[in-house]
């Protein structure tokens, strides 16, 4: 009954509170979604560039690998097969990664390509120049 009472006491004229009213409910869900919109997008930004990180890193660890072959005890054969086992490992992840790069970044994986193929003929080179 009250609310009846004060709408009639406005007597037809629309107010400020009144539109007010109105128009907040609506912004609200829309400010919602805007804020989870950009949180996601940080989120995947920030996902993408940890990926290209490990991306970086995998192939800086595959590029230290002759001085650590150079620096293993000769005579363990354990060492040896962990080594192996790394090495296997690494050009596991650079090719996980250019795969990747392909498919979700083709602009980052141009330079990625040869920077892979750079960095295995730099070991081979290493490699081939330690046994010499």
């Amino acid at each position: 009954m009250a609310v009846v009472a004060a709408a009639q006491a406005t007597d037809g004229n629309w107010t400020w509170a009144q539109t007010a009213a109105l128009i907040v409910p609506c912004i609200a869900p829309l400010g919602a979604y805007l804020t989870y919109a950009l949180d996601q997008r940080a989120v995947r930004r920030e996902r993408r560039a940890k990926t290209f990180a490990e991306a970086l890193t995998a192939v800086e660890e595959y590029l230290e690998m002759p001085y650590r072959i150079r620096r293993r005890p000769k005579s363990s054969s354990a060492v040896r097969q962990q080594l192996t086992d790394e090495v296997s490992g690494l050009l596991a992840q650079m090719a996980f990664h250019q795969a990747w790069l392909q498919i979700e970044a083709s602009a980052v994986a141009g330079p990625y390509t040869p920077l892979v193929a750079t960095a295995r003929a730099e070991v081979m080179r290493r490699h081939l120049g330690e046994r010499s």
